[in-house]
């Protein structure tokens, strides 16, 4: 079993949002990586991150999307960072991804100033333009689709989506 698609994007694109309004129109589960990471964990991330530190989180997501990808049939969205890890992109090349873009407006409007995002603790703005920069090579290397989220709300963007996956 493999996942109908995967979600990729930084945080504040709309993985989760959009990730659920398509797996409800295509009456198949929504999986969440970072969900799955807090419940195997038994705390939130951003406790894993001061408990343990970045590096016991990233070891655990690579754990958690692999095997995620092996026998979730949904619609699955990893964590933004999930990309950054060489193995976890091999992976992906098997699979249908949907890189969710988003540009630095958005993101912080989605995602606020940092509550509960352990990556945006200092310098929110500034840290969420490097994610951004950062990351977007690694999702374009990974995607198969690709959807612009910026000005644009849930439905539009969840019709395009289920439109590309069809």
């Amino acid at each position: 079993m493999a996942p109908v698609a995967v979600f990729v994007g930084v945080m504040g694109a709309g993985k989760t949002t959009i990730g659920q309004a398509v797996a409800a129109e295509l009456g198949v589960p929504f999986g969440d990586t970072d969900a799955i990471i807090e419940e195997r964990a038994g705390k939130p991330i951003p406790e894993i991150f001061v408990d343990d530190g970045e590096a016991a989180f990233r070891a655990l997501e690579r754990e958690v999307v692999a095997s995620s990808l092996e026998t979730f049939g949904g619609i699955l969205a990893l964590g933004g960072g999930a990309i950054l890890d060489d193995g976890t992109r091999e992976l992906l090349a098997d699979h249908t991804v949907v890189y969710l873009s988003v540009e630095l407006t958005d993101a912080i409007r989605r995602v606020g100033l940092g509550a509960g995002r352990p990556l945006l603790a200092m310098n929110p703005r500034a840290t969420l333009k490097y994610l951004l920069d950062q990351r977007r090579p690694l999702y374009l290397e990974v995607a198969t689709h690709t959807v612009t989220t910026d000005g644009r709300e849930e439905p539009e963007i969840t019709a395009e989506v289920v439109a590309k996956l069809s």
